[in-house]
């Protein structure tokens, strides 16, 4: 009956994954989010297979799932201070999350403007997910620019509100400098104009109850209409598993899909997804009932004293300088620029080096935004409970690699351009303001003339150069050649 042996397939699995970052242990600095506790990952597997045959479509039918979602969303609406009237689902992740905020918010608008196109408000840093949205939703994506440490003003975010926005967007906090937004003014504005207003707690939202803030985030605050937040970050379950919920029944009705006009069964969907694993549920589900409340604070103090160790470290190291004002176990680093330029560490130069020591952080390019202004270049770093296991190590070499790189200068695109082929660029109009459409094989040998074929899927051992590319270049060629990076990767061999 099998073709192969279960052991033979397994042990096949256990040598590719060999081949992956670390996912426990504290040496990648984003995208895993390890609690430290051995418990909780056998907790999750168990719970996990558990329910590896149902089915979420149809919670009437498994009754397990609307029993396990239900009781997720009341331990999360009582840790973001929702009363009775607050209501929501498990999603598949933090983009499906703010994918249907977004079309609720659409939804709820078109009502009123059925025959009008309607604009979605939010800053620069707010998650990539909303661009999306837009573009899926068909609204009008209006970013409002920053100041050069990731903060937004209130006031040029309120100055966007018209009688044609659905939604205004706000983080708590924002991914790329950890920064709060001003919820509470946007909040207040928004209601008093009828504009929907959510908050994208995607990464705070499980964290930052258990922590100090400078001012009210959540359902405390009258004007928000909807908070998203993940379960597979601060909540420590595995991926996908997010919370949306919405202030009022009617509002959250809006997000379902439903439909009987064909022949088989009726379609009624809460999520994206129609049929899906019930096994992320299942494992936030169990996780919330381990940790509890003080179970959630215990993590979340580890964490903050872990970040504000390394804050200092970085504050204290020559020629480079934490973003702006940090908010929850997050924040990003660029160069001091007060200090002279033989003196100055640049930040991807670093995180270049860091790897070398054995850390993983991850590389943000400089930004241009709509008015012309440029944020800087950084390197982001997320901190989780484990980081405490590994934080002297991990200091050493922040400090280390800083003493490194000290001094080089950063890396140029035109550096990058001139170290190709001159054929090449001048076929792909890399140098030009509006290159020419990339069809996949010129896209591809780009690809391997910067040093990202498809080979293995390997990356280069210095990603400096690529994010000096990607600050360069224009952004319509730079997502084409991610985008081909990314499908080659999954391509079978021919």
């Amino acid at each position: 009956m099998l073709e192969r042996r279960p052991s033979d397939l397994l042990a096949r699995l256990g040598e590719l994954r060999a081949l992956d970052a670390p996912t426990h242990g504290g040496r990648v600095l984003s995208y895993v989010y390890d609690s430290g506790l051995a418990e909780l990952d056998e907790l999750a597997a168990d719970a996990m297979r558990l329910v590896q045959p149902v089915n979420g479509l149809d919670p009437t039918t498994f009754t397990s799932v609307a029993t396990m979602e239900r009781e997720v969303i009341a331990f999360a609406r009582t840790m973001l201070h929702g009363d009775d009237d607050v209501v929501g689902n498990v999603t598949s992740g933090g983009t499906e999350s703010c994918l249907l905020a977004v079309k609720t918010a659409r939804d709820l608008w078109q009502r009123e403007h059925p025959d009008a196109r309607g604009r979605l408000v939010a800053p620069v840093t707010a998650h990539a997910a909303f661009q999306k949205a837009a573009h899926y939703f068909g609204l009008k994506l209006d970013l409002v620019p920053v100041d050069a440490d990731g903060v937004v003003s209130a006031d040029d975010l309120i100055d966007r509100l018209g009688p044609d926005v659905a939604l205004v967007v706000v983080s708590a906090p924002n991914y790329p400098f950890a920064g709060l937004d001003p919820v509470g003014r946007v909040a207040a504005a928004a209601a008093e104009r009828g504009i929907s207003c959510h908050v994208d707690a995607c990464i705070g939202g499980w964290v930052l109850p258990w922590l100090d803030t400078p001012e009210p985030w959540d359902f405390l605050v009258p004007g928000v209409t909807s908070i998203s937040a993940d379960l597979h970050k601060y909540g420590y379950a595995p991926k996908g598993a997010s919370v949306l919920l919405h202030r009022g029944r009617d509002r959250h009705r809006a997000q379902y899909f439903a439909t009987t006009l064909w022949p088989g069964y009726p379609v009624v969907n809460p999520t994206m997804l129609g049929s899906k694993s019930a096994g992320a549920l299942a494992a936030a589900w169990a996780i919330i009932g381990a940790l509890g409340r003080s179970g959630f604070a215990e993590l979340a103090a580890s964490t903050a004293a872990s970040t504000a160790a390394l804050v200092a470290v970085v504050e204290g190291t020559e020629g480079l300088r934490v973003v702006g004002d940090p908010v929850g176990p997050l924040f990003a680093v660029a160069t001091d620029e007060s200090v002279d330029a033989d003196r100055r560490v640049d930040p991807h130069h670093w995180a270049d080096r860091v790897r070398q020591h054995g850390f993983l952080l991850q590389l943000q390019p400089g930004f241009q935004q709509p008015d012309g202004s440029r944020l800087p270049r950084t390197t982001h770093l997320t901190i989780t409970p484990v980081t405490a296991e590994v934080l002297p190590e991990l200091s050493a070499a922040l400090i280390a690699a800083a003493a490194e790189v000290r001094g080089v200068p950063p890396v140029s695109a035109e550096q990058v351009l001139a170290s190709l082929p001159a054929g090449l660029v001048g076929v792909a109009g890399l140098g030009a303001a509006d290159p020419l459409p990339l069809g996949s094989d010129a896209a591809g040998a780009i690809l391997q003339a910067i040093g990202l074929g498809a080979d293995g899927g390997t990356l280069p051992d210095r990603m400096a150069p690529f994010m000096a590319l990607i600050e360069a270049l224009p952004a319509a060629l730079t997502e084409r050649l991610l985008t081909e990076l990314l499908a080659r990767l999954v391509e079978p061999a021919a």
